[in-house]
Order: C-alpha cells, then sequence, then structure tokens
C-alpha cells in the first residue's frame, strides 16, 4: 500500500512538474514573441528614418546643384546680353563724338 501511494504520489508530482514546465515554455514564447516584434519595430523604424534622412540628404543636393547651375547659367546670359548691350551703345557713343570732333578740326 505504501509503495502504491509513493508511486500515486511520484506520479502526480512529475505530471506537476510536466505541467509546470510547459507553462514556462509558454511565457518564454509570449515574451520572445512580444521582444521580437517590438526589435523588428524599432529597427524598421530607424532603419526607415535614417533611409529617409540619406535620401532627403542626397536629393536636396542634387537639386541645389540643378537649381545653382540653371540659376548662374540664365544670370550669366542675362549679364552678357546687359554688358554687351551697354558697351556697344558706349562704343557707339564714343565714336560718334570722335567723328563729330573729327570733322570740327576738318572744317
Amino acid at each position: 500500500m505504501k509503495e502504491n501511494a509513493v508511486i500515486t504520489i511520484i506520479s502526480i508530482t512529475i505530471i506537476v512538474l510536466n505541467m509546470m514546465m510547459i507553462i514556462v515554455l509558454d511565457i518564454k514564447n509570449a515574451i520572445m514573441g512580444a521582444t521580437m516584434a517590438e526589435v523588428t519595430t524599432v529597427t524598421m523604424a530607424e532603419i526607415t528614418v535614417a533611409t529617409m534622412a540619406e535620401v532627403m540628404a542626397a536629393t536636396t543636393a542634387v537639386v541645389m546643384a540643378e537649381v545653382t547651375a540653371v540659376i548662374m547659367a540664365a544670370t550669366t546670359a542675362e549679364v552678357t546680353v546687359v554688358v554687351m548691350a551697354v558697351t556697344t551703345a558706349v562704343v557707339k557713343d564714343v565714336a560718334a563724338v570722335g567723328a563729330g570732333c573729327f570733322n570740327l578740326i576738318n572744317n
């Protein structure tokens, strides 16, 4: 009788320990799942922020270079046209004054 009681107690103990082990494994799996989800979310957020910062910096640099090139080309063309017009007008005026002086001297 005592042997049967001891065997029953040992069997019940083994069953309880197995159940506790299953519960512990379930808790561990739940914690690991939540941890992995959190790590994945944070990692993806960090990667997205870093990538967007790089893309924005590169895009801004390219756009600024293009805009600067266009503005400089347009400005240079405009300045050249104005300078050439003024220079031509001044040269014509100087030529006219010179011709007038030449006529005064020769008359």
